[in-house]
């Protein structure tokens, strides 16, 4: 099998991506449905920040307490919670979009129910991945389920605009789509429950003490390989990453499109995050300067897109943007994972998610206020720019920029092992 594909050699791991790719093709779809619902709704871009800052803000508010509940329940059972939690708002908000009933607070109220849903989802996600294949192919598995997130992202945004055209273009259009996406949640259930459990690497779950929440925080300041990444990922989530809105914004008020073109943007996109992704898959190790270089290229290149003179410039512009995301995403990720304790790895992966995604409740609405004051291009001209700022921020303060451009080796390495040794013991003093 190629290197690229070697996780696909483990059973469950097979079952386990055919399942989330399903569901990640209705995640994509109810993405661009939903933003489009909004403004048909509202017409406003800042309604859009508001509802994908409220859909993200649990994040924020919850990922310490979602991490520990990753780290005293099997993930497994978990993850089947979580995706019917997901499903149902889902269904909800189709519901009313497709009866003529929904309203801007109903999908600002579903957007937030969902969020809690995905807040515990995400870190026992993200780290239920290292108990199905193990750590020598865990930056492997990671790649791929990169590869299947954004293979679905060519697929999703681009099936949303046809559909939604095809149902008309109204808001109930927007509904079955959505409705659509409540149904795919039962593919990774499913798929869950016919995982062999004797073929899963489930560490001991954590032992139920006072002061555990602290005890995870403590153990990443230990760390500042840790925290040069959390502070790129803080700063490309909360400033850059806005793509859903941003899309759309250029795609109706600056080049005047419908669906289908804005569809088709995140089809664009998603072809250079699975190029990025499948880059990913056959890297064994992750250097800090890679996830430097990454972030910086991406926020070049997010301003130049910001200054793009026509819809196809802005189109073609979008490949390269998925690429360096996807990169500094996925290398980041297979860092921490990597190089993090396995008792600690949901409290770990929790923060990760809080920083990266929980970023969005500050961002969004600011980066939609800036579309609707200064427009639409500059929500990417001055996401790109603090994206960059952040990263040289982020780089100065937590290592020393020439010691993370020389390249500091990550897994393999002596030194995030030591580093990790010690933290361990500070965090649990």
């Amino acid at each position: 099998m190629s290197p690229t594909f070697r996780s696909l050699s483990h059973p469950n791991y097979r079952r386990y991506a055919a399942g989330s790719l399903v569901s990640n093709t209705g995640t994509w779809m109810q993405r661009v449905a939903q933003d489009w619902l909004v403004l048909l709704l509202t017409g406003s871009g800042a309604a859009i920040g508001i509802t994908t800052g409220l859909q993200f803000l649990p994040f924020l508010l919850l990922s310490p307490w979602a991490g520990l509940v990753a780290d005293r329940i099997p993930k497994r059972r978990l993850l089947q919670l979580t995706n019917i939690g997901m499903a149902v708002p889902a269904l909800v908000l189709g519901l009313l979009a497709v009866t003529g009933t929904a309203q801007i607070w109903h999908v600002y109220v579903l957007a937030l129910v969902l969020g809690v849903a995905s807040a515990f989802d995400a870190p026992a996600r993200q780290s239920f991945v290292s108990e199905i294949v193990g750590p020598d192919d865990l930056a492997n598995a990671v790649g791929l389920n990169s590869a299947s997130f954004n293979t679905a992202r060519l697929v999703g945004p681009a099936l949303a605009g046809l559909l939604i055209a095809g149902f008309g273009g109204g808001v109930g259009g927007t509904g079955w789509v959505i409705l659509l996406n409540g149904l795919s949640y039962a593919a990774p259930v499913l798929t869950l429950r016919a995982l062999d459990a004797s073929l899963l690497r489930t560490p001991e779950p954590s032992v139920r003490r006072p002061g555990q929440v602290r005890e995870g925080v403590a153990y990443v300041r230990g760390r500042p390989d840790l925290l040069l990444l959390l502070g790129i990922v803080f700063s490309a989530g909360t400033f850059g990453l806005n793509f859903q809105m941003t899309s759309a914004l250029m795609a109706t008020e600056v080049f005047d499109k419908g669906p289908t073109e804005y569809g088709l943007l995140g089809t664009f996109l998603a072809v250079g995050s699975l190029t990025g992704s499948l880059v990913a898959a056959r890297r064994v190790r992750v250097r800090h300067r890679l996830v430097v270089g990454a972030a910086l290229a991406f926020g070049a290149i997010e301003v130049v897109a910001g200054l793009a003179p026509s819809y196809v410039v802005f189109a073609l512009l979008c490949p390269l943007l998925g690429l360096s995301a996807l990169t500094m995403i996925t290398s980041a990720n297979a860092h921490l994972q990597l190089s993090t304790a396995p008792e600690m790895r949901g409290r770990v992966m929790a923060l990760y998610m809080m920083i990266f995604i929980g970023g969005t409740p500050l961002g969004a609405p600011f980066i939609g206020w800036v579309g609707e004051t200064f427009g639409a291009r500059w929500t990417l001209v001055v996401g790109g720019v603090l994206t960059v700022l952040g990263t040289l921020l982020a780089s100065v303060a937590f290592l020393g920029g020439r010691r993370v451009l020389t390249g500091l080796r990550a897994p393999g390495s002596l030194v995030p092992r030591v580093w990790d040794n010690q933290a361990v013991a500070r965090a649990r003093k």
